[in-house]
């Protein structure tokens, strides 16, 4: 019923199995990939014709975490899936950004692919499959894709490289690296990293590795696509626009060089609009096919002139070397009540980044199918139309803002302090105000000083920067701190951040068929000459961390507590908890591991929150004084609350030196006193006195009462009930001349039997 074709290979120490035939067969190319006990289907669609009036490539790719692949069941009202997590986004453009340049230029038929995780082991991460799945649906679907591509993930411990990792393993105690690289057969074409400040020997390495083995993953598409391909589709890849460009030449050349001659940005986007205008116009009696096509060739004349520059000339857009950064102005404190603030302008990019702290209830809860787990450092990135001078939408979260978000996430990472060290939950906040390229990069060196700024004890500094490159054939140029121009019409997006000791996120996009380990090791080292006259400008501003935090942030302290005193602290139905809560206006947080947290912006509520707590936990020190408060008043004496939840019984006896008549003739509830323990018997019972402390100063007074003749043990009683015979207790004998005996006042032994022992005399 089914022709299913397969094949496997040894990876990594796993099998890794493709699939096509027997899943999706609709689809055009539809892929089941298993790795582990990790699968995912990867399923491709293409429309048939273009819509008309298209003038782009709509490929869109969609990946899907099920939870049942986990075998949970979603949170939230509905228990279903829902619209598409930060994860499920982010591993949507790892798959996007590799395959996009792989088509050819003109195709612009509609394409969709569809990841979808079915089976996760807890152990084999689902990225790198899906985006193997994708490569080999695309490369048997028949559209023009001009792949395969593989991928793979790299660790880096203890000096070894390590092939696909877990997540959480490849960044542990240990482990100083998350690499992902997609590749084709000649050339890399995408790399996404965090990395704890590795060399760009160590990162270089990295790539080469992850390209090795990528080879043994395109080397099985390519014999899935031997067995199991459609037949490829045709195309018209001649190109269309050779004669109507060298018209435009003509026509606008001149003009188009002289605004990419403009250094400043406005000017320049005002006379390439100008020229655009004047092309338009000297095709509009043309077919609205012809007019579509000059505007293409205005795009690729525009690309010729600005690369041909560079290339022949070593001249930039604005005038700069290929090496030279642009003017950097940063400074911080900008804004009075945020925790810590700072303004990043590099040219006409700019970045107004903040940093909030928080407590431990600030978190984030992702819900994955890992399970539920919590986030202590966030960093959300805002890119507003006004930016770029331009209307649009405001206040829309895409897949840019989301990935650039992770990328400034991933550069500082690395350098915070242990959660431990600084129990905070930190958000920092980019808003990026002007944009000329490399606003990611600004986010980074923005939110690491708005950081420092807010009193965050981080490591190193980090800084970031965006390398270009403009390829044609055996010539190259590495631009450093490229303009959003030289982004567009270059050919490649290199993101480098770290700090003076090492990389600490690396990330590339390639427009063209890949680059070679020669061209990349010449963009890591003008990166780093790069990242280190950044850091020099930021040190200007700041050189390191305050070392407090603001004024306006709570202040976090950290104390340890038995785990078999955890129950105490909490109290019955969180009883206890709460009523510290209340009484001091401190938020107190307490772990299973019995490390607890208590927050407040007022010092002294943290000071009463954790003497309380202490009093809960600490035991009660026979001769040692303690101040307490009278909670309840008895006929034979005072309760005294003295440590947290902790209450002893002052005597009427050891109130004063002198004769007390009644306990309220010296106390009243809720009254502080001084008191000194005395006793502890060995059911936990404290006996305290007052009459041996100064209820001034809280000084011991001498004891100048006589001490008590020692009690006679009591003796053996015997079987108290006696024979059943023996019981005549008579009518009221026995219980009368009891109830006769009172000497007292009224109290009788029926009364002292619901004191302690040590007070029955």
């Amino acid at each position: 019923m089914f022709d299913t074709k397969t094949v496997s290979l040894e990876w990594g120490g796993k099998t890794l199995t493709l699939e096509t035939g027997r899943i999706a067969r609709q689809a055009d190319g539809a892929v089941l990939a298993t790795y582990g006990e990790t699968v995912v289907l990867c399923a491709v669609t293409a429309a048939k014709s273009v819509r008309e009036g298209q003038d782009f490539f709509p490929l869109t790719v969609h990946y899907q975490e099920k939870f049942a692949a986990a075998g949970r069941i979603p949170g939230g009202f509905f228990k279903r899936e829902g619209r598409a997590t930060e994860k499920e986004t982010l591993t949507s453009r790892l798959i996007d950004r590799p395959v996009r340049p792989l088509f050819p230029e003109g195709f612009y038929n509609e394409i969709n692919v569809i990841a979808q995780v079915l089976s996760y082991d807890g152990e084999t991460e689902p990225d790198i499959v899906a985006m193997i799945a994708a490569s080999a649906a695309l490369t048997i679907s028949g559209v023009p894709f001009m792949g395969p591509i593989g991928a793979a993930r790299v660790g880096f411990r203890n000096g070894e490289y390590e092939l696909n990792p877990s997540i959480d393993s490849a960044l542990d105690e240990e482990g100083r690296l998350d690499l992902v690289v997609a590749a084709t057969q000649d050339a890399v074409m995408m790399v996404e990293s965090e990395a704890k400040e590795l060399t760009e020997e160590e990162m270089l390495g990295a790539v080469m590795f992850a390209h090795e083995e990528s080879k043994k993953v395109i080397a099985a598409i390519v014999d899935l696509a031997e067995q199991a391909a459609n037949e490829p589709w045709e195309i018209d890849t001649s190109d269309d626009t050779s004669a109507i460009k060298e018209k435009l030449r003509g026509i606008v050349g001149e003009d188009i060089a002289a605004a990419y001659k403009l250094t400043d940005k406005s000017a320049r986007s005002d006379a390439l609009n100008e020229a655009r205008a004047k092309a338009k116009e000297a095709f509009a009696e043309e077919e609205p096919q012809t007019q579509m096509v000059a505007n293409k060739a205005v795009k690729k004349l525009e690309a010729e002139i600005v690369r041909g520059a560079i290339l022949k000339d070593g001249q930039r857009i604005d005038g700069r070397k290929l090496d030279q950064v642009r003017p950097i102005e940063a400074m911080v404190g900008l804004l009075p009540r945020t925790h810590g603030s700072a303004l990043f302008t590099r040219g006409e990019t700019q970045a107004i980044c903040t940093t909030t702290l928080g407590t431990k209830d600030a978190e984030q809860m992702i819900d994955g199918l890992e399970g539920l787990s919590y986030n202590h450092f966030m960093l959300h990135y805002n890119f507003p139309p006004y930016s770029v001078g331009e209307v649009g939408r405001f206040g829309f979260t895409g897949r840019r803002e989301i990935g650039h978000g992770k990328l400034a996430w991933r550069a500082l990472h690395p350098v915070l302090p242990a959660h431990e060290d600084f129990p905070y939950t930190i958000r920092v906040l980019s808003d990026i105000t002007e944009s000329n390229g490399s606003s990611s990069m600004a986010t980074v060196c923005g939110g690491c000083l708005s950081m420092m700024d807010a009193g965050v004890p981080i490591e190193r500094p980090v800084s970031g920067i965006a390398m270009g490159l403009i390829l044609e054939g055996d010539e190259f140029a590495v631009l450093s701190d490229i303009l959003g121009d030289e982004d567009h019409l270059g050919d490649m997006d290199f993101k480098v951040a770290g700090s003076e000791s090492g990389i600490t996120s690396l990330q590339m996009d390639i427009k063209v068929a890949g680059i070679t380990k020669e061209i990349m090791a010449q963009a890591l080292e003008q990166a780093k000459a790069g990242r280190a006259h950044i850091l020099g400008e930021m040190n200007k501003a700041l050189g390191s961390a305050r070392t407090d935090v603001s004024k306006h942030a709570p202040r976090i302290e950290t104390m340890q507590i038995d785990k078999s005193k955890i129950r105490d602290v909490i109290g019955t139905g969180g009883k206890v908890i709460r009523e510290i809560v209340a009484e001091t206006g401190a938020k107190v947080d307490i772990d299973d591991e019995g490390v607890i947290k208590i927050s407040s912006s007022d010092l002294d509520q943290i000071e009463a929150a954790k003497k309380w707590i202490e009093g809960i936990v600490e035991e009660a020190e026979v001769g040692k004084i303690y101040t307490g408060k009278v909670v309840n008043i008895v006929d034979f004496g005072a309760f005294v609350n003295f440590m947290g939840g902790k209450d002893g019984l002052v005597h009427v006896s050891e109130m004063k030196n002198e004769r007390v008549e009644k306990p309220t003739d010296v106390v009243s509830e809720g009254q502080e006193v001084k008191v000194k323990v005395l006793e502890i018997d060995n059911r936990g019972k404290v006996r305290l006195s007052m009459r041996v402390v100064d209820q001034e100063t809280g000084e011991e007074l001498e004891d100048t009462r006589p001490p008590r003749e020692p009690r006679e043990p009591r003796g053996d009683r015997g079987d108290r009930r006696g024979p059943r015979g023996n019981r005549d207790r008579g009518r009221g004998g026995d219980r009368g001349g009891r109830r006769g005996g009172r000497d007292d006042g009224g109290k009788d032994e029926g009364g002292a039997a619901h004191m302690p022992d040590f007070l029955k005399d």
